[in-house]
């Protein structure tokens, strides 16, 4: 060891290497950024409007008697990666439904969308490439890119124009990839989807999208935003979704052409080096599966509840997102009332979200609020008295 690294002391060190820690916890609660976890309840009177139940099945008895059902058969993991004992027959049948259901050749299932996305986007990339981001993505596609071998170039939200000029600039049509967001998490916008593949495919690139907020709740039944564009099935296009919002359960998957789908099993490493989706999971999002195509109307109902929800607070003069989906987004006059919002809401028994820096890409804190399908019309009328009532001074006046 050379003379001038000292040895480490677990006991009695000199210095106290994580004192950094301390000094960004100090900064986050100056600025009313600091984050704990609160164990929701089993069931109760609290009535949900933050999580991303969109069509209330995570507790609808098929799915759940489906979810023991997958553990009691196969057990209560995957054991291994999808490549060695991580696939199930539930697995496969998963992901014929899903391509059918959305409309692409083929489908592979992983343990989280968040995995997904970094396996989507890691593994259509090349040195030498370019991928653009609209600047609204989620941290899943930010990774993405990071990880990725190709160059990234972020333009602004929902800006087709842009995506164009940057595709037309790369030198030597070098292969390219436009990712975006269907639906924005955070405001619950929609991406201009027929302008973006257009401009892709007058560029020579292929478009990459996030559905995780669109599947279960656009297009018709609930197949997803590039259903309802138009696009699922194109040989240039490829999308990611999540088990986890509208089908209940847990988990993601990369839906598109076939060589695309075997090109990921063979050069993903969220695939190949993670342990597969829990059966019970599977078991679940093939249930929930099941029911939308038996029960479509869950989808309209999700869209009907947020237009609901938008119209009595913007009646009420808050500031609220026109929402595209089931996202209904609440601007706040800071962080600090933002969290202090969240805290009176949920005294109220009304669970809602928080979303604040650096969650919001623009700074701005907000109140997100999530529309169910299964919700009922009191329950929406409790829900818009009690965020009313507790709205801070100034949420009424941020216009």
């Amino acid at each position: 060891m050379p003379q001038d690294v000292p040895p480490v002391v677990v006991h009695g060190a000199r210095e106290d290497v994580f004192a950094w820690i301390e000094d960004g916890a100090r900064e986050r609660i100056r600025a009313g950024l600091v984050r704990k976890l609160s164990p929701r309840p089993v069931a109760g009177g609290s009535l949900d409007l933050a999580s991303n139940d969109y069509l209330g099945l995570t507790r609808h008895p098929e799915v759940t008697a489906a979810a023991a059902d997958a553990a009691g058969r196969w057990g209560a993991g995957a054991t291994g990666s999808r490549l060695v004992t991580g696939s199930t027959e539930l697995h496969a049948e998963l992901e014929r439904e899903l391509a059918a259901f959305c409309g692409f050749e083929s489908a592979l299932v992983f343990s989280s969308g968040y995995a997904a996305n970094l396996a989507a986007v890691t593994a259509l990339s090349v040195r030498g490439g370019l991928l653009v981001s609209d600047a609204g993505n989620h941290a899943s596609i930010v990774d993405g890119c990071r990880l990725s071998r190709a160059e990234t170039t972020v333009v602004p939200h929902a800006d087709p124009e842009a995506v164009r000029k940057t595709l037309g600039a790369r030198p030597g049509r070098a292969p390219a990839v436009l990712v975006t967001d269907s639906v924005f998490s955070v405001d619950g916008d929609a991406a201009p989807l027929h302008a973006h593949a257009q401009a892709c495919r007058e560029e020579g690139a292929a478009l990459l999208v996030d559905d995780a907020h669109g599947l279960g709740v656009l297009g018709e039944g609930g197949r997803g935003a590039l259903h309802a564009a138009g696009l699922a099935g194109a040989p240039d296009v490829v999308a990611t979704v999540t088990l986890s919002k509208s089908l209940g359960s847990q988990g993601g998957a990369v839906l598109g052409p076939a060589r695309v789908i075997d090109h990921l099993v063979n050069t993903a490493r969220t695939f190949i080096f993670d342990t597969g989706l829990a059966p019970a999971a599977a078991g679940a999002a093939l249930a929930a599966l099941t029911l939308l195509r038996r029960e479509p109307h869950r989808a309209t109902r999700a869209r009907e509840v947020a237009r609901e929800l938008h119209g009595g607070l913007t009646g009420a003069g808050l500031t609220a997102a026109r929402p595209d989906a089931a996202v209904v987004s609440v601007q706040a006059p800071s962080a600090a009332t933002a969290l202090r919002w969240a805290a009176d809401c949920r005294e109220a028994d009304l669970w809602v979200g928080c979303f604040r820096p650096p969650s919001v890409p623009d700074g701005v804190s907000r109140i997100r609020l999530t529309a169910r399908a299964d919700l009922t019309e009191r329950e929406i009328e409790r829900a818009l008295a009690t965020l009313i009532r507790t709205a801070p001074a100034g949420a009424n006046s941020l216009d």
